[in-house]
């Protein structure tokens, strides 16, 4: 596996697991996001969450908002965007979009087993668009990477 890599996808990986080390940290460790608090919600109605912040964004604050709705979706995006540099499968958008779903799953899954966090089918919605827009971030990186090439040729 290692051999038939390019320096992009070897770089690719190691800001990777960086990422993924932070994203751990942040989900399951950080008190700063209420990982440590005693009582435990999960909510499995699609949308109910999403909806009430955008109903009392007024009332829980902007910054409650844009740490629940944003913070959801910005911080599935580097999931989406290194996927296809490390993995040839992940080129097509369908398995990038399949793989930051269950990667969603299970992040929510371990949340609620342990009770860390909260189980939220919304967050898993909002991390699966984070991954798709990841993907769209990547595509439109690739197509000016290509432009570049054709214009350097030319």
């Amino acid at each position: 596996m290692i051999r038939n890599t390019t320096k992009r996808q070897k770089l690719g990986w190691v800001i990777f697991i960086v990422y993924l080390v932070f994203l751990a940290y942040f989900l399951f460790f950080s008190e700063d996001f209420g990982r440590t608090r005693e009582d435990y919600a999960y909510n499995l109605v699609p949308l109910r969450e999403i909806r009430r912040f955008f109903l009392y964004s007024h009332i829980v604050g902007v910054q409650a908002f844009f740490l629940n709705i944003v913070g959801n979706v910005v911080g599935f995006m580097p999931f989406g965007f290194f996927l296809p540099v490390i993995s040839r499968r992940s080129r097509l958008w369908y398995n990038t979009v399949l793989l930051s779903f269950l990667f969603s799953l299970s992040i929510e899954t371990i949340q609620l087993v342990f009770r860390v966090g909260s189980f939220d089918v919304d967050d898993m919605i909002l991390n699966t668009l984070g991954g798709i827009l990841g993907f769209v971030c990547y595509k439109i990186v690739q197509r000016i990477r290509k432009r570049r090439r054709m214009g350097a040729k030319a």
